[in-house]
C-alpha cells in the first residue's frame, strides 16, 4: 500500500540535498568541534557555515544565532532564560500558544510570575485593544507565536512588537511553523527572540534554534561548557547542524514557488471537500494562514474516527498538535476560537507539503468522502461513489 502524507506541520521528511549535505559528517568529519587540531577546524567550520545559512533564511546576524535540540529548548530557553533575570513580573501569552509557550508559562507561575494569557478573536488572532490593555512596566517578556500550528493562523507579531518596542519591552515569537514557509526578517517582525525548528522546513529532528536580538541579555537554562556563546553548553550536534542550514538554504532559493503551488493544493482540497461534504467548517483565518494547513471540523463526525480510518487507507493526517497526539482532551486551540467540545472533537487538520500531488489531492477526497458516508450513514451533497 503506497502511504500518503498529509502531516506536514508535525513533521516532514528530510530534503535529499539536506541528507546529501549531512552524510559527511555522519562518519567522514567526526572531530569535536572544539578540538584545535585540523579534524576540530573543520567541524567547526561547518557549524559556523551553517549558522550563516540560518541566519540568513531570517535575515539576522550569524553571532544572533544559537543552536539548540529543537523548537521546545529554543522556546524555553527564550522564556525561562529571560524569566531567570528577573524576581517575578509579568509574562504575556495568547491561549492558542504550542504546549511548549504555555507549560514554560505555568511553571513561571508557579515560581511567582503573574501569567496573562490573551485571548483570540474567532479566526484565532490576537487583538489590539487587549494585547495593549495587558502591557505593563514589570511585563518582562511577551511570547506570541508567529503562525499557529494547528489552523496556520497568523499573528500580527510586527503590530504587536512594534507597540511593545515602544514600551521597552521584550518580544518573542515562537516561528517553529512558519520559518522556511513564510517570507520573514527578524528586524522587519521587529522582535528580540525568534525559535524555529529543523524538522518542521525539511530538515532533521533533533536539532533547531534561538534567534536572540544583538545586546538581549539571556540567562542559559544548562550549565557545561563554553558552547554557543556559553548560552547551550555541550558538544554541538554537527550533523543536525549541518541539516539545519542546508535545510535553511534550501528554503531561502525554493519558499515562493512552493508557498504557491502548496496554496493550490490546499484551496484545490477545500473546495471539492466542501462541494462533496455536507457540514464542513474551516477553522482559523481563511486567508491570513500558512499556505497548506487546513483545519476543518465535520459535523456530527470524531476526528479521531476520521483519522483512524484514514490511516486504514494508508493517509496520514492529524486530529491536532502532534505534541497532544494520545490526549482525550479537546484542543485547547480550537476552544479558545469559540468551539464547543463537539465542534473541537470533529476537527481534522491536514497539512501539505510540497511533495504532495493534485492526484494525492483528490485521492484524499474521494477517502474521506467514503468514510464520512461511512460514519454517518448517509452521502453528502454529491454521491461520493
Amino acid at each position: 500500500m503506497k502511504r500518503l502524507y498529509f502531516d506536514h506541520n508535525a513533521t516532514t521528511p528530510i530534503a535529499e540535498a539536506v541528507f546529501k549535505a549531512m552524510s559527511a559528517y555522519l562518519k567522514g568529519v567526526f572531530g569535536n568541534p572544539s578540538s584545535v587540531h585540523a579534524l576540530g577546524r573543520e567541524a567547526k567550520g561547518a557549524i559556523e557555515q551553517a549558522r550563516l545559512q540560518v541566519a540568513d533564511l531570517i535575515g539576522a546576524a550569524p553571532e544572533e544565532i544559537v543552536f539548540v535540540s529543537g523548537g521546545t529548548e529554543s522556546i524555553n530557553l527564550a522564556i525561562s532564560g529571560t524569566a531567570a533575570l528577573y524576581k517575578g513580573g509579568r509574562i504575556i501569552a495568547s491561549q492558542v500558544e504550542h504546549p511548549a509557550v504555555l507549560n514554560s508559562c505555568a511553571y513561571l507561575e508557579r515560581a511567582g510570575f503573574e501569567v496573562i494569557y490573551l485571548p483570540v478573536d474567532s479566526r484565532g488572532i490576537v487583538e489590539i485593544p487587549p494585547f495593549t490593555a495587558a502591557l505593563t512596566p514589570d511585563t518582562r517578556l511577551i511570547s506570541i507565536m508567529l503562525a499557529n500550528n494547528e489552523t496556520g493562523s497568523i499573528q500580527p507579531i510586527k503590530e504587536l512588537a512594534a507597540i511593545a518596542r515602544e514600551q521597552g519591552l521584550r518580544f518573542h515569537t515562537d516561528a517553529v511553523q512558519a520559518v522556511g514557509k513564510l517570507p520573514l526578517k527578524v528586524d522587519e517582525l521587529g522582535v528580540q527572540l525568534l525559535s524555529l525548528s529543523g524538522h518542521k522546513l525539511y530538515g532533521p529532528k533533533g536539532i533547531g534554534a534561538l534567534y536572540i536580538r544583538s545586546g538581549t541579555k539571556i540567562m542559559p537554562q544548562l550549565h557545561g561548557g563554553h558552547h554557543e556563546r556559553g548560552l547551550r553548553p555541550g558538544t554541538e550536534n554537527i550533523t543536525g547542524i549541518v541539516g539545519l542550514g542546508a535545510a535553511c538554504q534550501l528554503a531561502k532559493a525554493h519558499m515562493i514557488e512552493d508557498a504557491a503551488y502548496i496554496s493550490k493544493l490546499a484551496n484545490t482540497l477545500w473546495y471539492k471537500l466542501n462541494e462533496r461534504i455536507e457540514g464542513l467548517t474551516l477553522n482559523g483565518h481563511a486567508a491570513k494562514k500558512l499556505p497548506g494547513t487546513l483545519n476543518i471540523s465535520f459535523a456530527g463526525i470524531s476526528g479521531e474516527s476520521l483519522l483512524m480510518n484514514l490511516d486504514l487507507e494508508g493517509i496520514a493526517v492529524s486530529a491536532g498538535s502532534a505534541c497532544s497526539a494520545g490526549s482525550l482532551k479537546a484542543s485547547h486551540v480550537l476552544l479558545a476560537l469559540g468551539l464547543s467540545e463537539e465542534q473541537a472533537r470533529s476537527s481534522l487538520r491536514i497539512s501539505i507539503g510540497r511533495d504532495n500531488t493534485l492526484a494525492e489531492i483528490d485521492t484524499l477526497v474521494e477517502a474521506l468522502c467514503r468514510i464520512v458516508a461511512r460514519l454517518r450513514g448517509r452521502v453528502g451533497k454529491v454521491p461520493c461513489d
